[in-house]
Formats: C-alpha cells, sequence, structure tokens
C-alpha cells in the first residue's frame, strides 16, 4: 500500500498542474514499513523529456535519480517511486512506461484532466517485466 499524506498531495498537485498540458513527474521518498510505503518526501523534477513529446512522455534523467538518492539518504528515507502525469487520459501504465519502469518502485500515475489532477493510481512492475499489479493509495 502507498501512503501519501494530505500535504505530499498537494505537492504533487501543484507541480503537475504547472507542467499541464505536458507530463510532469518527480520521486517519491519515504520508509517501508510492514507492507506499506509510506511517503514523506517528495522531490519535484523538471520532464527532461524532448519538448514536442512532453505531452505524452517523461524523462527522468540518471543525475534526477541521483539527487533522488542523495536526498533520501541526507533524510534518513529511500527513494520508494515515481509519480507522473497522464494528461487527459486514464492513469493506467503505457506500454512506454512499462519498457523503463524498474521492478519495485512504486509508480504513482495521476490522472490530470483540464490542469486539475482527479485521480491517484499505483502500480508495481512485476518481477518479470510483463506486466504491473495495482497497488492500493492512501491518502491521509
Amino acid at each position: 500500500m502507498l501512503v501519501l499524506p494530505a500535504p505530499i498531495v498537494e505537492q504533487i498537485r501543484d507541480h503537475l498542474r504547472l507542467a499541464y498540458p505536458n507530463e510532469g513527474a518527480g520521486l517519491l521518498l519515504g520508509a517501508e514499513q510492514a507492507g506499506k510505503r509510506e511517503i514523506s518526501q517528495v522531490l519535484t523534477l523538471a520532464n527532461a523529456f524532448a519538448d514536442e513529446e512532453q505531452y505524452h512522455r517523461f524523462l527522468l534523467t540518471a543525475e534526477d535519480m541521483l539527487a533522488g538518492e542523495l536526498a533520501a539518504a541526507e533524510a534518513g528515507l529511500d527513494v520508494l517511486g515515481i509519480f507522473h502525469s497522464h494528461p487527459d487520459c486514464p492513469n493506467v501504465p503505457s506500454e512506454y512506461d512499462r519498457e523503463y519502469a524498474l521492478p519495485w518502485y512504486s509508480y504513482l500515475i495521476v490522472r490530470v484532466d483540464n490542469g486539475e489532477s482527479v485521480s491517484y493510481r499505483s502500480w508495481l512492475l512485476n518481477d518479470d517485466r510483463l506486466a504491473y499489479t495495482e497497488e492500493p493509495v492512501q491518502i491521509l
């Protein structure tokens, strides 16, 4: 289960509103205990994909991931996942998302309609990398 406190949801919502109509993205930092991934910080990041493709693709660079790992370590946390938006379309992983995903991370996909976040769903890539399993999301 992915647990998101309301202030974290607000940070994500604000970041994705600014990115709209393009995809926005960032990292989820927190701790895992007893099957719950409790997010306590987010690292909002710029979409590094080519400008003309950002409406349906996002890219986090190796430098972004390193910044996330360093920020998490400094706070005594782990990088538990990645969030990104699907502007004006369902928040289910695309084939592109699957090809570039890694097992273990939570992939929070936020549906953003007309600039407003309307739905939060999280996915875990199966170890065989062929499909995802939906992970429950709890917003506190």
